[in-house]
């Protein structure tokens, strides 16, 4: 009796990242591509992908099996969204507004807008408000094909919120098809009641941390002026890995603080954002197992400078793409968008792009091995893109090509 419980059958091609784990330097690119193509699924795995006579001979549907006709489509990976800020409520479409008339975000925030004003309005909600907000951005999420996403905390700036945050964000994982990674983001910025950044850290160090490394997987810190400078960001961070959650930063975003060295020598998974990271940086990083996680739609949406992707890889760095949806800097919930962005800003090919958003982003989550690639015993996510050539999902700009996603060998439901 065959074990196949779904069966995607006579694609014009399947396409994913070669290899097994990341890909960096030249070798961002490198696909395997099935044309035609057949996948078949057991058990919320994949079993084969291949030429669709091998396929069903080697795995022919038994009873109670799906089937999915690709015959002229495309089949990729579910994307993995390795940075998102997708807890949060309320909104700042005052402050986009103000940017459009010419304000910079910095000096929103220095007035007590940007980060801060999204954190009064996330303390004033209830936790089944937020829940249901993090639901709903997770909807946005998964219909433009993201079935991974971390999701960090760092609007609640005070003991009572990030917890608040972090169950949020791991009860919306538990009911939502979209599989989610909780990120402590408690050093995000310093809020009013306290003096200072030493202050703050060592309030969440020692009355939050505790409590918030039981519901987080990683740790985040923004290392920038106006936030967190290396030494609070690494007493906080340490201390994070002390916990056993994994290490990331916000780095360079507005200024070369130090950021990247730090993330290197404390082995963090990755270094985010990088818009002004300049060539001493991209050497660190590239001789490092540190990922360098580029978020375009952030410096699209702040009119900062594109991150430096073509030097990274190059100089044989890890380099992930992700949206950094957030409702301040990066309200895009589409990691297609990011990939047209990646192509378009950041010279690179849409093979690249795309190894970025699914094995590389993967690899940022220490999901080697799990998703992001269509290759036996990975978990069967798949995009089926109702398009002539899986390019479309970086070329057309905005356009909604998905026929089908299929999350853990489970065909969801259409929109």
């Amino acid at each position: 009796m065959s074990g196949t419980t779904l069966l995607i059958h006579d694609l014009k091609a399947a396409v994913s990242p070669a290899g097994r784990g990341p890909l960096r330097g030249g070798a961002l690119g490198d696909l395997e591509v099935h044309s035609p193509a057949s996948i078949a699924v057991s058990g919320g795995r994949i079993a084969a992908v291949g030429p669709p006579g091998e396929v069903l001979r080697d795995h022919p549907p038994g009873p109670g099996c799906e089937t999915l006709d690709g015959r002229g489509k495309v089949a990729l990976p579910g994307l993995v969204d390795c940075h998102t800020h997708a807890a949060f409520l309320g909104d700042r479409a005052d402050e986009f507004e103000l940017r459009c008339r010419g304000a910079g975000y910095e000096e929103i925030h220095a007035a007590g807008g940007g980060i801060l004003s999204t954190v009064r309005a996330t303390r004033a909600g209830s936790e089944e408000e937020l829940l249901t907000a993090t639901r709903r951005h997770l909807d946005w999420l998964l219909r433009h094909g993201t079935t991974t996403a971390e999701v960090k905390s760092g609007y609640g700036l005070d003991k009572e919120t990030e917890l608040k945050m972090l169950r949020a964000i791991r009860a919306a994982g538990e009911t939502h098809p979209v599989d989610v990674h909780p990120t402590f983001l408690g050093a995000h910025a310093v809020p009013p009641e306290f003096s200072g950044e030493a202050e703050y850290v060592e309030f969440v160090l020692s009355e939050v941390l505790p409590e918030a490394a039981r519901l987080a997987e990683a740790a985040d810190v923004f290392v920038e002026r106006g936030a967190f400078g290396v030494p609070e960001a690494r007493r906080y961070l340490e201390a994070c890995a002390g916990y056993g959650l994994a290490l990331r930063l916000h780095a360079d975003q507005f200024s070369r603080g130090g950021a990247v060295p730090l993330a290197v020598e404390l082995g963090a998974r990755s270094a985010d954002h990088l818009e002004n990271t300049g060539e001493e940086g991209v050497r660190i990083l590239g001789r490092s197992a540190t990922a360098a996680v580029l978020l375009p739609a952030c410096a699209l949406f702040l009119g900062l400078p594109d991150p430096p992707a073509r030097a990274l890889v190059e100089e044989g760095a890890i380099v992930a793409l992700a949206t950094d949806f957030n409702p301040g800097s990066s309200f895009c919930s589409s990691l297609p968008v990011v990939m047209n962005l990646a192509c378009t800003r950041l010279g690179l090919s849409p093979a690249e792009a795309l190894c970025a958003c699914t094995a590389n982003a993967a690899h940022v989550l220490g999901l080697d091995g799990e998703v992001g690639r269509l290759a036996p015993g990975y978990r069967a996510d798949v995009l089926v893109l109702d398009a002539p050539d899986w390019r479309y999902l970086a070329y057309h700009l905005g356009g909604d090509h998905l026929a089908a996603v299929v999350k853990s060998g489970s065909l969801l439901p259409a929109g």
